[in-house]
C-alpha cells in the first residue's frame, strides 16, 4: 500500500496532468487580473474566517480545487489596482524557473549540490556589481530577503573594520552603527541581533524631506565616542521604505571614508535604479559603498524571496562566517566562490539565481530599465495629481514609486484626521477594489501607495482618489462621525 502511494506521488503522468491544469489556471488568472476582468485587487477575510476555511478544506475540499482556491483567496499582485506593498508582479516566465527550482531542489550549500545555479549566481552578481560601478574585485551572492542580507552586511562590516575578532572571541565592548531614523526596521533588528543594543543604534535625524541629515553626522559620531561606543558602520537608505526618499549617498560615503567606517547601502527597493538611465541619479554615490543590498522581488519582477548582497571588495565574501564544517565545507587555497554555504546564513537555499539569469537571457538588462523607469514615472505622476487635488496633502514630493498622502478636512483636528484616514484605509481593504497600505510619519497617519504594476495608469489613480474622497465624506457625515 505504501509503495502504491509513493508511486502515485512520483507519477510522471499525474505530474503532467496536474501541471497542464495548473498552467492553464494560472494563465487564466494572469489574463483575468492584467485585463481587469476581476474588479478587486484583494478578497479580504479576517484571519479567523480564513483559518476556518482552510481547516475545513483540508478535511472536505477536493484536491483538484486546491490550486484554484489558493489563487482566489489571496492578494492579486498582477492587478493594476494592487498598489500596496513592495512586492512585484512576478514576470510570468519566473513561474517556470520557480517550478524548475522546486523540482530539481538543488540545495546549493556546496558546489556539487548546485553546479549550474552556483555558476549562474556568479554571472548575475557580476552584472549587478558592474552596474553599481565597481571593478572586477567586487563579488556578491544571493540570499533570502533584504532582512537577512542587511544583517549579513553588518556582520561583514564588523569583521572587516574592528581589530578584535568578535566572531570567534566575542566582545564586551560597546559597538554601534549610524543609521537614519527613517531606515527600514530590519537594520534596527539586525543591530539588536548582533548584540549592539539600543545604545548601539545611533539614529540620525532626518530633514524635512525625510532624508538623513548629513550635517549632524560629525556631532552624532562624537557623541557616541564620548559615551565609549565604537562606531564601525554607517547605513544609507536607497530609499527609505516608508517614504521612498533616498539618502545623500555621496555625502554619507565621504563621511564613512573620512572616519574609516564601513559604508552600507540598503538598496533593497531602489537599488535596481542602477539600470535606469533616467533615475540612476537617485543613487549618486552608491559606488562609494562597501556593500549594497538589492531585492530582485521588489523592483526587478522576480519571485519572492530573491536578494543580492554585493561587496565592493570580494575578499570579504567568504570571511564573514569563517568556521569549520569538515563534513560539508573544506578549506581552500583559492577563491572558493562556488560553495555558497561559506558565504551565507543559509546552508540550503533555493536556486534563486536562475530567476535573475532567465530575465537577463530572455529580455536583457533593458527590461529592468523599462520597469524601474515606468514605475518611478508613475510615482511622479501620482504625486502631481495629489499635489493639485484640494482634498489631499502629500507627505513629500516622491523620488520613486512610493507615494505617501492623506485626506484632509478643514474642520477636523490632527487626531480626527488620523482616525479618519485609518478608517478609510480599512474600508478600502475590506472593499477590495484597491489595495494600498498606510504609515505614520511625524505623528500623521498617511495612506501609502507603491506603484508596482507597470500597467497601473493615471485613470486608476483618479478612480482611487475619487473612492477615498467618497469614503471619507461618508464617514464624516455619518452618525458615527469621527470623534
Amino acid at each position: 500500500m505504501q509503495n502504491t502511494l509513493l508511486h502515485k506521488v512520483y507519477s510522471t503522468e499525474l505530474f503532467e496532468e496536474n501541471g497542464h491544469r495548473a498552467i492553464e489556471m494560472l494563465t487564466q488568472h494572469l489574463a483575468d487580473k492584467l485585463q481587469e476582468k476581476t474588479g478587486k485587487a484583494i478578497h479580504w477575510n479576517d484571519p479567523e474566517t480564513e483559518l476556518e476555511f482552510w481547516k475545513d478544506f483540508l478535511e472536505h475540499g477536493k484536491p483538484e480545487e486546491l490550486f484554484k482556491s489558493i489563487t482566489e483567496r489571496t492578494t492579486y499582485v498582477h492587478h493594476p489596482h494592487y498598489i500596496g506593498h513592495q512586492v512585484s508582479p512576478a514576470a510570468p516566465i519566473t513561474a517556470l524557473t520557480g517550478m524548475i527550482s522546486s523540482l530539481l531542489n538543488n540545495g546549493m550549500a556546496v558546489y556539487e549540490m548546485g553546479m549550474s545555479p552556483s555558476a549562474i549566481e556568479r554571472v548575475v552578481t557580476n552584472v549587478l556589481c558592474e552596474k553599481i560601478g565597481w571593478n572586477a574585485d567586487a563579488r556578491g551572492f544571493l540570499t533570502s530577503g533584504g532582512t537577512l542580507a542587511n544583517l549579513t552586511a553588518l556582520l561583514t562590516a564588523r569583521k572587516a573594520i574592528l581589530k578584535e575578532d568578535v566572531w570567534n572571541a566575542g566582545t564586551s565592548s560597546a559597538l554601534g552603527i549610524m543609521v537614519s531614523e527613517e531606515a527600514h526596521y530590519c537594520v534596527d533588528r539586525a543591530a539588536r541581533i548582533m548584540g549592539l543594543g539600543e545604545k548601539g543604534i545611533i539614529k540620525i535625524p532626518c530633514t524635512e524631506s525625510y532624508q538623513m541629515d548629513t550635517s549632524v553626522l560629525e556631532e552624532k559620531y562624537q557623541e557616541a565616542k564620548v559615551k565609549g561606543i565604537t562606531i564601525f558602520a554607517i547605513v544609507g537608505s536607497a530609499p527609505s521604505t516608508a517614504t521612498g526618499m533616498f539618502d545623500n549617498l555621496e555625502a554619507i560615503g565621504s563621511f564613512a571614508e573620512q572616519k574609516g567606517l564601513w559604508f552600507h547601502v540598503d538598496g533593497a527597493h531602489g537599488g535596481a535604479g542602477v539600470f535606469s538611465k533616467k533615475y540612476k541619479y537617485t543613487l549618486k554615490g552608491i559606488e562609494k559603498a562597501d556593500s549594497v543590498v538589492i531585492d530582485g522581488h521588489k523592483m526587478m519582477m522576480l519571485p519572492t524571496i530573491t536578494t543580492a548582497l554585493l561587496l565592493k571588495n570580494g575578499m570579504y565574501a567568504n570571511a564573514t562566517f569563517s568556521q569549520k564544517a569538515d563534513y560539508l565545507l573544506t578549506d581552500s587555497d583559492h577563491e572558493d566562490w562556488y560553495n555558497s554555504g561559506k558565504r551565507t546564513f543559509e546552508c540550503t537555499k533555493t536556486m534563486m539565481s536562475i530567476h535573475w539569469y532567465t530575465m537577463l537571457k530572455f529580455y536583457g538588462e533593458e527590461v529592468f530599465e523599462a520597469y524601474v523607469t515606468q514605475l518611478y514615472d508613475m510615482g511622479a505622476a501620482l504625486g502631481q495629481i495629489i499635489e493639485k487635488h484640494p482634498s489631499f496633502a502629500l507627505a513629500v514630493t516622491p523620488m520613486s514609486n512610493i507615494v505617501c498622502f492623506r485626506y484632509t478636512h478643514a474642520n477636523l483636528s490632527q487626531n480626527q484626521l488620523n482616525e479618519l484616514n485609518a478608517k478609510v484605509r480599512q474600508q478600502l481593504l475590506e472593499d477590495g477594489e484597491f489595495y494600498i497600505v498606510q504609515t505614520k510619519l511625524r505623528g500623521w497617519h498617511y495612506l501609502r501607495v507603491t506603484v508596482m504594476n507597470p500597467f497601473t495608469t493615471k485613470v486608476h489613480f483618479q478612480n482611487l482618489l475619487d473612492k477615498i474622497v467618497l469614503l471619507a465624506q461618508n464617514l464624516v457625515s455619518s452618525e458615527t462621525t469621527i470623534c
